[in-house]
């Protein structure tokens, strides 16, 4: 794909989820696409490596949770992958202050590189389980907005994410086309957690079939201090 048709098809498909790119920003998603097809020829990092697929089900879908984080607030992605939602989201919104988590070292290596090529401020990528850095006092109860993408199942989700959100932030759960279960499974931990259900919003990303949730939910109380448990346990023993 040459850059200009990369750039009238990311064009498109951003305005039909009411987002504006600027010139930069085209430019910068368009460094980061090359950056994640170059480094996943070495380290598995994607499945979905054709560019109008990239575009759709990385960019967009990252886009997608802009509209529900207010301006100069703090945000974690926890899970974050090769970067998705995170570093989508700094590209079109360079006013939120982002911390990337992934348990994988060469992962960390490529978001650390493309935070640099790509030209990014106030964004970092760290190396870490996720249950460590719920413990952690530098971190814990810190963050605004929690994300994470297609990371676990959401009753043992909830326990990575609403430690690190304040008291009166919220965590943002992006999730399949179906999630009803997940959901119903999940309520327990989000009440022990310090969590309330704020919405679940349906949607299909544009020009496809692809369906997806994101649940929000709000931190309505502090998480009590025995939780995130020790790593591997809410995986093998969801709170319920």
């Amino acid at each position: 794909m040459e850059f200009e048709e990369f750039r009238e098809d990311i064009i498109e498909k951003a305005k039909k989820i009411q987002i504006i790119l600027q010139e930069k920003q085209i430019e910068q998603l368009w460094e980061y696409m090359h950056l994640l097809l170059n480094w996943n020829e070495k380290i598995n990092l994607t499945a979905i490596t054709e560019p109008r697929e990239i575009i759709l089900k990385h960019f967009i879908d990252s886009f997608t949770i802009s509209k529900y984080i207010t301006e100069k607030t703090s945000l974690i992605d926890v899970g974050t992958g090769a970067g998705f939602p995170g570093i989508p989201l700094k590209i079109i919104r360079p006013d939120i202050d982002i911390v990337l988590v992934d348990s994988l070292q060469k992962r960390i290596n490529f978001l650390q590189e493309t935070i640099q090529k790509v030209k990014l401020k106030n964004i970092k990528a760290i190396h870490a389980r996720i249950e460590e850095i719920g413990k952690d006092k530098k971190y814990r109860e810190k963050f605004d907005y929690v994300t994470s993408r297609a990371v676990a199942n959401l009753s043992v989700l909830v326990e990575y994410m609403l430690p690190l959100s304040k008291k009166c932030g919220k965590i943002i759960c992006m999730k399949g086309s179906n999630v009803d279960e997940e959901l119903n499974d999940a309520k327990c931990a989000i009440n022990i957690l310090g969590g309330k259900v704020e919405k679940i919003e349906k949607f299909v990303l544009p020009d496809s079939e692809i369906g997806r949730n994101i649940v929000i939910i709000d931190k309505v109380e502090n998480t009590p201090n025995k939780y995130p448990r020790k790593p591997g346990m809410p995986s093998k023993q969801p709170i319920s």
